[in-house]
């Protein structure tokens, strides 16, 4: 790492691999594993790797937030590379060993693993086999995104250490986060969002964290209440669920939401409940984080993060930082290109405009309309398919609709697609049609088609 010694970034990255004895006592899952314990796991799944040839990659197919910050450290020490699905359903694993391949995973439902990998069972093992001085590159690929086979290409987005070290750093940094808070997700370690709000920010802070997911609205009430959590990680859907009278939540200090826009109206309500604003955060898989804001702010614009520039390409909105994938393409001076339009707006912030391609989210994860409409094609009787989406409210949020040329019934096509989807990108709306009109050139008339949608609802 010769090349790389006077790289301010290295200290910090070390540090996460050389805990004092105090950091080990301390517990990292409330009532559960301490980072002592973490740091064994780690040690002991480096251990068990070194044992088996060949360059190893490994699937965190689990929930459990202790184990999956135990195989990223491991996989920073060097003892293999990670895979992160966004899902653990068998369609969704095969499509993802097809596009990845791995041959090691660790799952809490192994009987969703296709066959031939192995499953690892993390076991503990003298922490002191983590080596700070043995570190990967910060600067190499460690760990890769699956966005799935609805989502956009590429389907793989990677991660070196830098990018999501960094970007924790930073977090813990702006948000003043320290040992003396409790983090509660709703989320999942194996998402993007979670991992990095609900797993390594919280290590990095040395903080606790509450070890379950929960969805439910009073559980997520009763839990933050009763364990006098600070930090709540969240999402949209969950946030518009706590619209209930007894909404109360004085431990809190920050609330996060991301994965989607969150309703204003929802956002205002926790505000008028809780007297605390919560904090949206923007950004995707690829860029990392981008940008805040907050409902007490008042403004629909976006605050770019200090360590993240920006501008606008056309009326796209071009980002440069640390946090960004490799895969993306960069511009002479840095910038990568995303997917979002946007205008400027006052005090060096944005608003966003929506997307300029065919990428939208439903229920926080991406869809790409023209590979659900590819799917589609693809199915018995089918000679055309047009797929749209139209927003929900003033969100990024969308709801997709199909036009399809085809000789089945609504509801067989449907059952068909939820066999190659997932359920969040099957099209909530369908039309069954004779032909679909096109052009000499081959186009459709969008418009016509969406209109159609907007004025014959179901």
């Amino acid at each position: 790492m010769n090349d790389i010694k006077d790289d301010p970034f290295i200290n910090l990255y070390k540090k996460i691999l050389t805990p004092s004895k105090t950091v080990c006592q301390k517990e990292f899952t409330f009532s559960g594993y301490s980072y002592g314990d973490v740091f064994e796991l780690a040690a002991g799944l480096k251990k068990t790797l070194a044992r088996r040839g060949g360059e190893k990659v490994l699937c965190l197919c689990t929930a459990n937030k202790a184990v999956t910050a135990a195989c990223v450290l491991a996989s920073l020490a060097g003892s293999c590379k990670l895979i992160l699905p966004y899902s653990f359903s068998a369609h969704a694993m095969t499509e993802m060993y097809e596009a990845t391949g791995f041959n090691f995973a660790i799952a809490d439902h192994p009987e969703e693993i296709p066959a031939g990998v192995e499953i690892i069972t993390p076991l503990p093992a003298a922490k002191e086999n983590i080596n700070p001085e043995m570190i990967r590159h910060p600067d190499e690929p460690f760990l890769r995104l699956f966005t799935g086979g609805s989502t956009g290409k590429p389907k793989v987005w990677s991660k070196s250490p830098r990018n999501l070290l960094a970007e924790a750093f930073y977090l813990k940094e702006k948000f003043a986060l320290s040992d003396k808070d409790l983090f509660v997700a709703t989320v999942p370690p194996y998402h993007i969002y979670g991992l990095l709000f609900s797993v390594l920010v919280p290590f990095i802070a040395h903080a606790r964290i509450l070890p379950d997911i929960y969805t439910f609205p009073q559980e997520i009430i009763s839990t933050t209440n009763k364990h006098k959590a600070s930090v709540l990680v969240s999402v949209p859907i969950h946030y518009r669920a706590m619209k209930v009278d007894n909404l109360s939540l004085p431990s809190l200090k920050v609330a996060f939401s991301s994965s989607g826009a969150l309703d204003r109206s929802d956002g205002l309500y926790f505000y008028k409940k809780t007297g605390l604003g919560i904090t949206e955060i923007y950004g995707s898989t690829e860029t990392g984080g981008v940008a805040a804001r907050n409902i007490s702010e008042q403004t629909d614009s976006w605050k770019a993060f200090d360590t993240v520039s920006w501008k606008l390409t056309g009326s796209r909105l071009s980002v440069k930082s640390d946090f960004a994938s490799c895969e993306m393409e960069r511009d002479a001076d840095g910038f990568c290109l995303t997917g979002d339009e946007a205008r400027e707006d006052r005090e060096n912030r944005f608003v966003l405009l929506g997307r300029a391609d065919g990428i939208v989210k439903v229920a926080g994860k991406r869809v790409d309309l023209l590979d659900v409409q590819n799917k589609i094609k693809t199915l018995p009787t089918v000679s055309d398919a047009v797929v749209v989406a139209f927003p929900t409210d003033k969100g990024r949020e969308s709801v997709i609709a199909a036009v399809v040329a085809c000789d089945l019934t609504e509801t067989h096509l449907k059952k068909l697609l939820m066999d190659m989807l997932e359920p969040y990108a099957v099209p909530r709306r369908v039309k069954i049609v004779s032909s679909i009109t096109r052009t000499a050139t081959g186009k459709i008339d969008r418009r016509r088609i969406e209109k159609f949608f907007l004025t014959d609802k179901k």
